[in-house]
Parts: structure tokens; sequence; C-alpha cells
């Protein structure tokens, strides 16, 4: 991993940690406030974790997204990075759930995206090389991109990052946070039923198990004969 994707990942990861719990709730208000306007919560309908795909992207689009996520937190060994965490999977259910009124900035912003990448390199963005493909983040980021107009490149990278952080660290139960990935990464311990006095004093990532989100509160206790 080069220092840049070091740096990349403490931004997101730091952004994480200084509000886990707030970024595990956060998603879930955005479905319960939209299934009021009659909107369904994409959690109804949901894949398994890191299943297939086709809520909302196509097979073109899934790649694209899959590539340029994977890019703003990228994997290395013992460090989940976007693909690891299901990212892809839950940007795709929320377009077609809480998210639907994104639905047509997303086809733009990734058209728009696709046409930068052609002009300038001869290629989509999945078939880029990591250097080139920081380079066209860096464009969207300094609105540098000239394919863009609606929606703005930053306004597109900025959104598309806010997803990725979303996907990394909500709870599982929306398609991201596969396996508690996101949530293992910055020591958020999810529901526990207690916590020790050393839990509480150390400074320690906390991976004890079990670790608990909405899918399995949601089943209730185990009844017992």
């Amino acid at each position: 991993m080069t220092k840049h994707d070091e740096a990349r990942r403490a931004f997101l990861v730091g952004a994480a940690v200084t509000g886990a719990a707030a970024s595990a709730a956060l998603v879930p208000e955005a479905y319960a406030q939209n299934n009021k306007n009659g909107k369904q919560p994409a959690a109804d309908h949901a894949h398994s974790n890191g299943g297939g795909l086709g809520a909302f992207f196509n097979a073109e689009n899934a790649a694209t997204i899959a590539a340029f996520t994977e890019r703003l937190m990228p994997g290395a060994p013992g460090k989940p990075g976007a693909r690891d965490c299901g990212v892809l999977n839950y940007i795709d259910l929320a377009l077609a759930g809480a998210y639907a009124d994104l639905q047509d900035f997303y086809r733009r912003g990734l058209a728009s995206l696709d046409a930068y990448c052609r002009a300038t390199h001869k290629q989509p963005f999945p078939q880029l090389n990591a250097t080139q493909q920081d380079e066209v983040i860096t464009a969207l980021v300094e609105g540098k991109a000239a394919a863009f107009a609606w929606p703005t490149a930053q306004a597109f990278f900025n959104t598309v990052r806010t997803h990725t952080i979303e996907g990394m660290f909500a709870d599982p139960v929306y398609g991201g946070n596969k396996d508690f990935a996101g949530w293992r990464l910055v020591g958020f311990p999810g529901a526990q039923p207690a916590f020790t006095p050393a839990d509480m004093q150390s400074r320690q990532p906390f991976t004890r198990a079990p670790m608990v989100g909405l899918q399995a509160q949601a089943k209730g206790p185990t009844r017992r004969s």
C-alpha cells in the first residue's frame, strides 16, 4: 500500500472513529424517514451481504463504483477495504430504496465519469491503473473534470465518498460492513450485553464477539422449549 493509499484510508477511518455510533445510526434514520414518505426501505429487499447485484446498478456501473470506492478506501493485508466490506452492495441497495431520489444523480454522474476517463485515458475507469484512477479522482475533487455538468464533479465525488463511509461503517443490515469488518476496523463494539471494567478502561479497538447489529435484534430472543 502506498503512502497515498494509507493517507486516504486514515482520513476515512478517522471520519468513522469520530462518529462511529452516529454512523451506525445515521442510515437507519434515513430509511425510517423515507419509509414515512412512502418509500420502500432497501432493507426490506436486501441482498445477503456481499451477494449478487441487480437492485439498481447494471454490470458496467457496478464495476465502476466497485473500483471507485476501492480507491477511496483501499484494502490491504489485514485491513478491509471497500470491496471487503461490501460497499458496492450497500450503495446498490440504497439507490433502489432509501436513496432512490439519487438514481438520476448517479446515472448522470457515472456517464460523465466514463466520458472524462475515455477522453483523458482512452479507457473506462475500471480499466485504468491505480495511478490513473487517482488522477481522475483528483480531477473530480479539484473540479477539473470537464465532462461534468450536473452533477458537478465535486458533488459526485462528495456523494460517493459519503456513501462509501456509510457502506463501510453503517449497520450490516443495510448491505455493507460485511461481517462487521468496518466496525472491527475502528473498534466499534456493536450491541453488547455488558462491558467489563477492563473494557471501559481499554484504549485498544474492541473486537470481542458477539458483535450484534439490527438484523439480529429484529429476530428477537430465541425461545426455549
